[in-house]
């Protein structure tokens, strides 16, 4: 068929014209049928090649040339029409044959791409009817091809950068990347062509990026693997609130925020302290609105101001505050008497501190410490050898033992329940492990306070350990098997009263 088409050219192009035109043709009217609507605008180009054929070919049928000027009249016609037939051929393979199989859309570099091939191959075709041989344009100079290669070398590195994208598809059009340390230089991928990629972002600037300087940074995408991703919000509340009250107030107030997902659920971390501005804590939640991400963010912040201000809680700011305040001995004595009374009240209410004087009691609470545990915090472990007691005097404390291969919960003790008695008072190891169901606040007596009362009143460690020995029969039928087996309460009581009176040296 080239020999015929290049013959025709030479002379009148006849029927090989004729077949030419007649499948240039017939390729459009099949595009016109195939392509789906949005893809027919394409068709444009190959009617304009066909009609600039036509054209060129009734110009070159006129008398008015002479023979330098019909050749290359006749070569132009031969161009047009052979890069007609070679755009609607590219047409129909990528977007009626492989459009219809893949999942994906062909990238555009991919198609631009296949295209120039065609077209350089058209070109070559048609030289020879204007007397070029395409052989000879591959001995041009070294100096030359040189020249050109230089001046290219930026143009076809952006060239192959962008084959290396589409191969492996770090990102599609459509996704949200971000492609330098710059947070504004997010945006949403608009094109990806042949030298450079477009992006918008959201101050809907478009920003031409070279696919060369593209392969070489490291490319964040929001989208991928999924449209959901993780935003970060980061509050402060001051020191001295609980942070189990923070947490809760930020969980309810982001719960059904503009652009916060349900799954994966939101958290908040204690993730430090900061000076002057009490703690900070960070809000993480995931939305799959990336596209309105400064909107979900700020809606966030919103909503945990109005929850804060629900619930007393302050947000810190740089501030000073100044106050002046006389503290003399009396006054500090004051205070101290006012705690110390507080807690003597509250012994006094505690049957195991029964057996001890008022004036005793009061002793154990100069001596006692206050101590403050979060939410799931160890208090004692099972085994350990400690000598303090402890009384909850806020909040929720659960104890469990370990027997055999089994975990037994003993009890759930709250305002006013004693626990670690028996370490403190006997020495023993302990037969539980105490954590803090809720934020709870304890108080602390060591065996120096019991061991001066002891001193002054040995008949105390009696009363004392008939309060052991009963809570020890209590636990021993909760671990054991066969409560009917446990031994009886004088006997028990006996035995610990000897080891009270070792471990404090009584006689």
């Amino acid at each position: 068929m080239a020999h015929e088409f290049r013959n025709s050219f030479k002379g009148d192009f006849g029927n090989t014209e004729a077949l030419g035109l007649a499948i240039a043709v017939g390729l459009i009217v099949i595009l016109g049928l195939l392509l789906p609507a949005r893809a027919r605008r394409s068709v444009r180009q190959p009617v304009i090649l066909l009609a600039l054929h036509g054209v060129v070919y009734l110009v070159s049928k006129a008398s008015i040339l002479d023979v330098d000027s019909t050749r290359v009249a006749h070569f132009l016609a031969l161009l047009f029409i052979l890069a007609s037939i070679g755009r609607s051929g590219v047409l129909l393979v990528v977007d009626v044959v492989f459009g219809r199989r893949l999942v994906r859309p062909i990238p555009k570099i991919i198609r631009d791409l296949t295209q120039v091939v065609v077209y350089l191959s058209v070109l070559l075709f048609a030289l020879p009817a204007v007397g070029i041989a395409p052989g000879s344009l591959l001995t041009t100079s070294a100096l030359f091809t040189a020249v050109i290669g230089l001046s290219l070398q930026d143009t076809l590195g952006n060239l192959f950068a962008g084959l290396a994208i589409q191969l492996q598809r770090p990102f599609d059009v459509g996704d949200w990347i971000q492609f330098d340390a710059d947070s504004k230089n997010i945006g949403r991928v608009l094109e990806v062509n042949w030298r450079a990629t477009k992006v918008l972002t959201l101050d809907l600037v478009e920003v031409i990026v070279p696919n060369g300087a593209l392969a070489k940074a490291p490319i964040r995408n929001f989208t991928k693997p999924s449209s959901t991703s993780r935003r970060s919000v980061y509050v402060y509340a001051p020191a001295e609130v609980p942070p189990h009250e923070v947490h809760a107030a930020i969980l309810g107030a982001i719960e059904g925020s503009f652009g916060v997902a349900k799954e994966p659920a939101p958290s908040v971390v204690t993730n430090q302290f900061v000076p002057d501005n009490g703690v900070e804590y960070w809000v993480r939640f995931f939305s799959d609105r990336f596209d309105a991400r400064d909107r979900v963010d700020g809606e966030v912040r919103d909503r945990i101001w109005y929850a804060f201000r629900r619930f007393g809680i302050d947000l810190p700011t740089t501030r000073r505050s100044v106050f002046l305040q006389e503290v003399t001995e009396a006054s500090r004595a004051k205070e101290e008497d006012t705690r110390v009374q507080r807690r003597a009240h509250a012994l006094a209410r505690i049957d195991f501190f029964a057996a001890i004087s008022a004036d005793d009691q009061r002793r154990l609470a100069q001596a006692a410490k206050l101590r403050m545990y979060g939410a799931g915090e160890l208090i004692m472990r099972q085994g350990e050898f400690a000598r303090e007691l402890y009384v909850v005097e806020r909040g929720e404390v659960v104890l469990t033992a370990t027997s055999g291969s089994s975990q037994i919960e003993l009890a759930r003790l709250k305002e006013g329940a004693v626990f670690g008695e028996r370490g403190a008072i006997t020495g023993e190891p302990r037969m539980a492990t105490v954590r803090a169901v809720t934020d709870c606040e304890v108080v602390v007596i060591g065996q120096d306070a019991f061991q001066e009362i002891l001193d002054k009143t040995p008949s105390v460690a009696e009363s004392l350990s008939e309060i052991l020995a009963e809570r020890q029969i209590a636990y021993d039928r909760l671990a054991s098997e066969a409560p009917e087996s446990v031994r009886p309460v004088k006997e028990t009581q006996a035995q610990i009263l000897e080891r009270i009176r070792r471990f404090f040296s009584l006689r």
